[in-house]
Formats: structure tokens, sequence, C-alpha cells
């Protein structure tokens, strides 16, 4: 029972600091995988766990502790989404985004914040968004104006002049040649000095498009975009930073360079192969694999008004792409949950991607655990998301049911809790 306890001298967190204690009939570890009963949690007053035991087994609470009963539902440690972009709207594909003002997606992202966290994802990587939205909401959340997760921003995605992080791409020249162009350089030491820009901005994250993509118009998705030499200058000035690269990377070649180059996440990886995961394993990278996104697309894409080039390549990717999940999977690449949520479908719709990954190849654990404790390594927070143990944030979801034998009851969480502060619960 001692990594249970492990807060003795922690204990309350001091004479007469607010406390509120969490109590539930099991809770999930997943780092183990197992199921703890009858868990008691007491959260300090920076909404960071002080005790985790079980009845019997922390302290008396000291008066006037708020207390919060989730009855007998199972909790497990607050999800994260590696892979999100809040200020998106999938109901708003191809052109019809130019009819709203510049501004009008900031305002998307305030309410995509809400459902995402009200969903149960109370940490997300967004992996680029314009106007350095993601950085406001950011900053917005945490000043109390609006609600929403804990936000790992990368501002701007950054890639190849007309290529998949253009946002320019697919405008006449009379309008992009015009256009200012802060997502793209030319060059290894063009790359250096985006990386620098964007880090001055706020990025905690730097996120490139190694290859083309499904969404955008012109390009190849499997074509390589960004050099093996421009992809390790990134790396190389990114980490010199202290921050970590996602590439969204479809293709084989552009994927197999990234790894080479240092890139830490891998996203998307669509049509990896044999060397892409022994790459992986050597590098000690992740796979981040939207592989719910195919159902959605091919579904709702057509009213929504992607173009016609998006929707045929991602049938020549959708089924792959899940396969390839599988296979890597299979092969020891380490994986985390990320879903391209608000950009490619609704966003609060995160979830949906857990009971893909178990049909294609996962155990719910596993599939748990790659959207919380494997996914705060990748993140970088180890220290404070990820788990339910001392030290971390008290982000808590809770079904009715037990997630390690049916994954998809996280799709409709009765309870969500935010540094210990209750966002949802029954009824609302």
């Amino acid at each position: 029972m001692r990594w249970l306890i492990g807060a003795a001298a922690l204990a309350w967190g001091g004479a007469g600091q607010a406390a509120t204690v969490v109590t539930a009939a099991h809770m999930v570890d997943p780092v183990r995988g197992v199921t703890l009963d009858r868990p008691v949690l007491v959260v300090g007053d920076d909404g960071r766990v002080t005790a985790l035991g079980t009845n019997g087994t922390v302290p008396p609470a000291p008066a006037g502790a708020k207390r919060i009963d989730l009855g007998q539902a199972t909790i497990v440690p607050g999800l994260i989404d590696m892979h999100v972009h809040l200020d998106a709207d999938a109901t708003i594909g191809g052109y019809r985004g130019l009819a709203y003002t510049d501004t009008f997606w900031s305002v998307v992202g305030v309410a995509n914040a809400r459902k995402m966290l009200e969903a149960g994802f109370t940490s997300v990587r967004n992996v680029g968004s314009s106007n350095n939205n993601d950085v406001a909401l950011k900053q917005g959340i945490e000043a109390g104006y609006v609600v929403g997760p804990r936000i790992v921003p990368a501002t701007y995605a950054i890639g190849a002049l007309g290529g998949h992080c253009d946002g320019t791409e697919g405008l006449p020249p009379s309008y992009s040649d015009a256009l200012p162009q802060p997502s793209t350089a030319v060059g290894p030491e063009g790359f250096r000095q985006l990386v620098r820009k964007v880090h001055k901005n706020g990025a905690q994250v730097i996120k490139i498009c190694a290859t083309g993509g499904v969404l955008s118009k012109n390009d190849a998705a499997g074509a390589q975009q960004l050099s093996f030499e421009e992809m390790k200058a990134i790396a190389d000035e990114a980490h010199m930073l202290g921050l970590r690269v996602a590439a969204h990377a479809h293709g084989t070649a552009g994927i197999n360079d990234a790894l080479r180059a240092g890139i830490d996440t891998i996203e998307h990886a669509s049509l990896a192969d044999a060397e892409s995961f022994k790459l992986a394993k050597a590098k000690g990278a992740w796979f981040s694999m939207d592989i719910y996104d195919d159902d959605y697309i091919l579904s709702e894409g057509p009213k929504n008004g992607l173009f016609g080039e998006s929707l045929e390549k991602e049938r020549q990717i959708g089924r792959k792409q899940r396969e390839t999940f599988r296979a890597a999977h299979a092969a020891g690449v380490k994986m985390i949950f990320g879903t391209d949520n608000g950009g490619v479908f609704p966003a609060g719709q995160n979830a949906l991607q857990f009971g893909k990954m178990v049909e294609w190849g996962m155990t719910p654990a596993e599939a748990i655990r790659a959207a919380t404790s494997e996914a705060a390594v990748a993140l970088d927070r180890v220290a404070d998301v990820g788990q339910l143990t001392p030290g971390h944030y008290a982000d808590i979801v809770a079904v009715q049911g037990d997630p390690l034998k049916d994954v998809r009851l996280l799709e409709h969480p009765a309870w969500v809790l935010k540094g210990g502060a209750v966002v949802k619960g029954p009824g609302s």
C-alpha cells in the first residue's frame, strides 16, 4: 500500500489549509492497469493531490474540508488529447471558412475548450492554430476568464511554402502572394529562426508538417515536404530550447526522415513501415494516430464542404492508417492518444477514438494509458498530469461502470473535475 499513501508527511498540506476530499467506488491506476477500491483523494488549495489512499488509510480531514462523493463511479486521471485544434470547426470545411472574420476562430476556440473539458479532456496539446489563438486561450483559461483544459500550445504549425502548413494554400496567387507567411520558411536556417519566433510568441511544443495532408487541397498526403536537414535543424533548435517536436507525417519517407532527425512524436503515421517502427523504438519516439477520423470524414465530410480531393485522399489512406496502427502496436512502438479533434470532427467527441484503439489491437488499459500516463511523458508534464498520486493535479474523470472492461464508457463521463473542482456533474 506504500504507493497509495506516499503522503504521510504531506498529509493535508498543513494546518488550516483548505482541502477537498474526493471519494468514489473505484479508481483505475493507468500505470499498473489495476483498479483500487474505495479510493480517497485529498486535494490541497493548489488543486493538487496531497494524499491518496482508501477509507481508513488517510488522516482525518480538517474541519471545514469540502467533500465530493462520486458514489458508485469509477475514476480515472483526467484524459489528455495530444493532437487537437481548438480554434477550428470540423463542420466548416473547404472554402467555407473564408466567410468568417479572422477573429471568429478565437470565439470558436472558447466554445471548443469548454466542450473538450466537459468531455473529460483536462489537458490538451494544441498542435497548430491561427493568430496565436491557442496561447490566448491558455492565458484566458489560466486567468479565469473562460473555462477549458490545460493547454500546451504550438502557435502556428510550421512547414514548407505551399505545403500542408501554409495557411494560404488553395488561394489564388493575387491573394496568397500578398499575405504574410508566418508559418513557412525555407532551408535549415530559415526554420531555426521560425522555431525561435513561435517560441517567443508562446509555443510550448513545435509542430511541423513533414508531409502533405488530407485536408489540404493541392498536395499528396504521402509526399515529403521538408528535407531531413530542415527537420534536423528544427529538432535541434527546439530541443536546445527545451521543447519537443510533433511532426504531421502521413508518408513513409517523411516519417522516417522525421524519426532520423530526432522528432519526438509522429502525428498520423498513416504509411509507416517496418523501418519506421524500428526507428521509433530506437529513438524513443511516440506515434499519435487519429484512427477514429476516417469514419467522420467519409460520412460527414461532403456535407461539411470538404474538398473532393481531400475525400479521395482519405479513401486512399484511412483504412491503411488503422492497419498501420495495429502493426505499430504489435511491434512495440510507443503510442499516445491524439485525435485531431476540432479540426477533423466536432469538439468534445474526442473519446470516440478509445473504441477504435481497442478494435485495432489495444487493450482498454493500454488505450487509457495512452491518454493518461504515457501522454504525460510525451507531453513532458509527467510531474503534473496523467496520474492521481500526490503532487499531481486532481484532474478526474468518473464513469458509471468499469472502463477496463468497456473503454467506451469514457465517451460519457458522469463527472469531470479539474484541479479538484467540479466542471461537470450529473445533470449538467
